[in-house]
């Protein structure tokens, strides 16, 4: 392996795939320049042998590719590794290398929510183009959120094996090949991209909040990693907003989905900004790396200012009868926590993907009007808008356990309050707007807290994939939602908000009990303190 941290383990390998990917959607551009005499629209087209090559070279990228960001596995000695102090990473201000990492982490978490977001601005005109039904259209989102679900778990098991950067680029790579969704002439070819993109963009959020949480100093970390998934994901969802309102009236709705070639391209570009994580370097056997990655995010001046003595009395690494994989969240030490985790994942998709989507239809069932329940959904998203500040000081200054718990009660309360107001007939419009607002607030701010949280309490070895495992939850939670709308579970209004409200309310309680303090805290001190509340 090179010392060079952001240089590449093969490198002609990888800058080949890269290119091969590249033209493997450049290829499609010429069949959809065909169709600008009818505004872009290609169904019905066939594909000619150039697009069908194009499509080929895809794949054969994505494996070079990911051969060249592989580390060579002789050198990487995990048995015989032992953890590495952080005293000096824990302890500095943060400095340029730090806000480096943030920006460029805040580009790749736009870019990844990006895609997601502009499936709602491309359902009108794939729903024309291809003269399906809305019902059939609906297929289409539903397919994205399995993928981002399947993406999360693959993903973050990728990143503790192969390592939290090499993750992040080939996650890119794969978002640029998925642009040739735009360029699919029927909507079955849709859906077998739009699961390759969900799979692609569900695998860069835990671990972009993986890596910033093993490099940022402990005491900036918990706010760093809140407020990075708050601008991140708001910076995605305006970039989405803006190419609908730019590009689709020039180039329709397949415009906001060939923008994966560009956008993709911009994390690869900025991937020589982006270190691997001091911590995996370490756990991997590779200790030089881990100094100088180190030293660099510290301001150390060389290695003596750098600590590589094993701290006493904690070892992150899995013990010698323990099989490193996603089972270990299940069983043992962090099983408590993880299934709180999980739970507070699936409810908040429940709620955010099926009983707020639904909302506005449900209102109308109680008597207001559709300009009446979309105006009330406007005031009460204006006044959630300062919610994002809010958790970041409490995430920052009080408490991040104590923060999260609350957020969640503070859902489960909000969704309790529309069940008394359903029961009870209540159609206040004042009153639907204040507990709307503080649905929205607290529901923000548990998926604000939640990853970050998660990327905060497991071990070294199991980071990435514990953190893809609570994301799956909260789009598995998404997947059930919009199966519990296709089926018209949501129409009992009182009884989907009470049904939510209890689950969330037992992640509270789960979360209470189970969880450790975060705040300030050493991820080494962290593991250090699980590992003693499991052993009394």
């Amino acid at each position: 392996m090179q010392n060079n941290n952001s240089s590449f383990h093969h490198p002609a390998a990888f800058w080949a795939g890269c290119i091969a990917i590249t033209l493997g959607v450049l290829s499609h551009l010429p069949m959809f320049m065909m169709g600008r005499s009818t505004h872009y629209q290609m169904v019905g087209m066939e594909m000619d042998n150039f697009m069908l090559a194009g499509m080929g070279m895809i794949p054969v990228g994505l494996l070079l590719a990911a051969y060249g960001l592989m580390p060579r596995f002789a050198s990487m000695q995990r048995s015989g590794a032992e953890p590495m102090q952080f005293h000096v990473a824990d302890g500095v201000a943060l400095n340029r290398e730090h806000w480096k990492l943030v920006s460029v982490l805040v580009v790749a978490l736009a870019v990844d929510v990006l895609k997601p977001a502009t499936l709602g601005f491309v359902m009108p005109g794939v729903t024309r183009e291809y003269g399906i039904s809305r019902e059939t259209a609906g297929i289409l989102p539903l397919v994205a959120l399995t993928g981002t679900t399947v993406g999360s778990v693959l993903w973050g098991r990728l990143a503790d094996v192969f390592g939290r950067r090499s993750a992040i680029l080939l996650s890119a790579l794969m978002f640029v090949g998925t642009a040739i969704c735009g360029a699919m002439p029927s909507f079955e070819w849709n859906l077998v991209m739009c699961f390759l993109m969900g799979a692609s963009a569900g695998g860069l959020l835990p671990i972009t909040f993986t890596l910033m949480a093993e490099t940022v100093p402990a005491r900036h970390r918990g706010w760093l990693l809140v407020a990075l998934g708050g601008i991140g994901t708001s910076g995605g969802y305006l970039l989405a907003a803006g190419a609908a309102a730019w590009l689709e009236p020039l180039f329709s709705w397949r415009a906001l989905w060939l923008l994966g070639l560009p956008t993709g391209l911009v994390i690869i570009v900025l991937g020589r900004y982006l270190p691997e994580s001091p911590r995996f370097l370490a756990r991997a056997g590779l200790q030089d790396q881990a100094r100088a990655v180190l030293a660099r995010f510290a301001g150390a001046r060389g290695d003596q200012d750098v600590e590589a003595d094993p701290p006493a009395g904690t070892n992150t690494a899995p013990s010698a009868h323990e099989v490193p994989g996603s089972g270990q969240l299940l069983r043992g030490k962090h099983a408590a926590i993880t299934r709180g985790l999980v739970t507070c994942g699936v409810a908040w998709g429940l709620a955010n993907f099926g009983f707020l989507l639904w909302l506005p239809t449900n209102l109308g069932r109680m008597g207001m009007d559709a300009s009446a329940a979309s105006a009330l959904l406007t005031r009460a998203a204006i006044l959630a808008l300062p919610g994002t500040a809010v958790v970041i000081l409490m995430y920052h200054r009080w408490s991040s356990l104590k923060s999260l718990v609350a957020f969640i009660a503070l859902t489960a309360a909000s969704l309790l309050l529309f069940f008394l107001l359903a029961v009870a007939k209540i159609q206040s419009g004042a009153a639907m707007t204040a507990v709307t607002a503080a649905l929205l607030v607290s529901s923000s701010g548990v998926i604000a807290m939640l990853i970050p949280y998660a990327a905060e309490i497991y071990p070294v070895h199991l980071r990435g994939t514990g953190s893809g495992l609570v994301a799956a939850g909260s789009k598995f939670g998404g997947i059930v939602g919009a199966l519990f709308g296709v089926f018209g579970l949501f129409s009992h209004f009182a009884a989907s908000a009470l049904l939510i409200a209890i689950a969330m309310a037992a992640a509270a309680v789960m979360l209470a009990f189970s969880g450790v303090e975060t705040r300030g805290r050493r991820l080494e001190d962290i593991q250090h303190t699980i590992d003693g509340l499991r052993t009394r």
